[in-house]
C-alpha cells in the first residue's frame, strides 16, 4: 500500500505569496505533500484566493475574537488536529501564536535574514531589510526554522545567503531574498516530509539520501 500523502496547514495574514508558491511547487510534482488545511488571521487577506482556486479547505481565525493568545492558538491548532496535519508552516503569518506540546518540532517558520542576525521582536518584513542596510551588511538572506514559543528562536534547518549591493533599496534586497525563499522553504518542508530532518539540541541534522 502507498503511504499517505504528508499533511501541512499553512497559516497566512496577507497576500499569501509563500501559499501560492507551495501550492505551484506540488502542481509541478516538486514537492510530495497535500495542503491539507489554510487558516488565515484576516477574512480580507488576499492568500485566501489561492486556497479557494485550488480547492483547499481554510478557515478565518481572529485574533480579536478571542480572549488572549492561548485560546486563539488553541483554536488554530485545534483545527488543525481536526485536518490532521503532519506538519504547521506558517506562510507571512504576523498573529503570535503560543505552540503546543504535541507541535513541538511540528510549525515551522521562514525569516527574511541570517538568523541570529536581524530577527526577533519587531523584525518582520520591510524592517528587516531596512536594518540591514542600515547596518551596511554584505549578506543577507533567509531561514527556515523550527518555530517556538520565542521569536525568531527554534532550531535553524536551512539558511540561504543572498548578496547586498551597494544600491540595494530595501525593495530590491526584499526581491532577492525572496527568490531565495521560494526555493530554501518547499526545499525544506521535503526534507521534513521525507523523514530526513532529525534534532540534536538545536542542531537541526540533515540526513544524505
Amino acid at each position: 500500500m502507498p503511504s499517505p500523502p504528508f499533511r501541512i496547514a499553512v497559516l497566512i495574514s496577507g497576500g499569501g505569496t509563500t501559499l501560492r508558491n507551495l501550492i505551484e511547487r506540488i502542481a509541478a510534482g516538486r514537492l510530495p505533500v497535500e495542503v491539507a488545511l489554510v487558516v488565515s488571521s484576516s477574512p480580507t487577506a488576499g492568500g485566501l484566493r489561492f486556497a479557494a482556486e485550488a480547492g483547499i479547505p481554510a478557515a478565518t481565525i481572529e485574533r480579536k475574537n478571542f480572549a488572549d493568545q492561548d485560546s486563539f492558538s488553541r483554536a488554530i491548532f485545534d483545527r488543525c488536529r481536526a485536518a490532521n496535519v503532519d506538519l504547521v508552516v506558517m506562510g507571512g503569518f504576523l498573529k503570535r501564536v503560543t505552540i503546543p506540546d504535541d507541535f513541538a518540532n511540528r510549525v515551522v517558520n521562514i525569516h527574511p535574514a541570517l538568523v541570529p542576525a536581524f530577527c526577533g521582536e519587531g523584525f518582520y518584513g520591510r524592517r528587516v531589510h531596512e536594518a540591514v542596510l542600515e547596518y551596511g551588511a554584505k549578506l543577507s538572506g533567509c531561514t527556515v526554522h523550527f518555530a517556538d514559543n520565542q521569536y525568531d528562536h527554534g532550531p535553524v534547518i536551512l539558511q540561504r545567503a543572498v548578496p547586498v549591493l551597494d544600491d540595494d533599496t530595501p525593495e530590491t534586497l526584499a526581491a532577492r531574498v525572496f527568490a531565495a525563499e521560494c526555493e530554501a522553504y518547499p526545499e525544506a518542508i521535503r526534507l521534513i516530509a521525507a523523514g530526513r530532518v532529525s534534532l540534536a539540541g538545536r542542531r537541526a541534522r540533515i540526513e544524505a539520501e
